[in-house]
C-alpha cells in the first residue's frame, strides 16, 4: 500500500525528459578594433541590471529604470530573438579590458506603433554611461550593420527627439529621418537605413 501512494520525485518526474534537445541559439560573435560583441547569457544578468537600471540609461528609453525582473524579461527576450529571427541583439565587451559596454544589435519588437517597420529589422543601442563619447555606439552598430546588410539591406530604428547623442550615432550610421510617430505617451524620430 505504501508504494502505491507514494509521490513520484520531482526529479524522477524530470528525468523521463533527459532526452530532450536543449536550446542553443548559436550567435555570431563579431570582433571590432577595441569591442567583442556576443550573444547574451544568463550569467549577463547582473551587466544588464546596472545598465537598465541606471536612470541616465533609461533617460530617453523607457523614461524610468527597469527592475531585475524586467530584466530578466529583457534578457529572455533577447536570447529567445535569435531563434525565432535569425537576429538579435549582442552583450558587447571591451577587448582590452574585458568590461561590460552595453548591447547593440537588431530586433523585431513588434511595437505597437501606427508607423510599419514593413518588416525591416530595428536597429538599437544602448551602453553604459562610463562608455560615452568614445564612439563605440558608432563601432558596435557599423560591425551589426555590416553582418547584417547581405540578409537585411533595410533597418529601421527610433530615438527620442531629446537622445541628441544617439541621433549624432544614427546620423554617423547612414540613418536618415523618415517620420515622426506616437510611441507609447512619447514622441519618437522613425529612420531607416539602405545598405548600398
Amino acid at each position: 500500500m505504501r508504494a502505491a501512494t507514494r509521490r513520484r520525485s520531482p526529479r524522477n518526474w524530470v528525468s523521463r525528459y533527459d532526452g530532450a534537445m536543449p536550446v542553443h541559439v548559436p550567435v555570431p560573435v563579431l570582433e571590432t578594433p577595441r569591442l567583442v560583441l556576443r550573444g547574451h547569457r544568463v550569467d549577463d544578468l547582473d551587466d544588464s541590471v546596472a545598465l537598465w537600471s541606471d536612470p541616465e540609461v533609461t533617460r530617453h528609453i523607457s523614461g524610468k529604470p527597469s527592475t531585475r525582473e524586467e530584466v530578466w524579461s529583457r534578457l529572455l527576450r533577447y536570447i529567445g530573438h535569435w531563434a525565432v529571427t535569425g537576429y538579435g541583439l549582442w552583450h558587447i565587451r571591451e577587448r582590452a579590458t574585458d568590461r561590460f559596454v552595453g548591447e547593440a544589435g537588431l530586433a523585431d519588437f513588434k511595437r505597437d506603433m501606427a508607423f510599419s517597420f514593413d518588416g525591416a529589422p530595428e536597429a538599437g543601442w544602448v551602453l553604459a554611461p562610463w562608455s560615452y563619447g568614445r564612439g563605440l555606439a558608432t563601432e558596435a552598430m557599423t560591425a551589426v550593420l555590416a553582418w547584417s546588410a547581405a540578409e537585411h539591406p533595410r533597418t529601421v530604428c527610433i530615438i527620442s527627439p531629446g537622445n541628441l547623442a544617439s541621433l549624432r550615432v544614427a546620423a554617423k550610421l547612414g540613418y536618415r529621418e523618415i517620420a515622426r510617430a506616437d510611441y507609447r505617451t512619447s514622441e519618437v524620430i522613425v529612420f531607416d537605413r539602405q545598405h548600398v
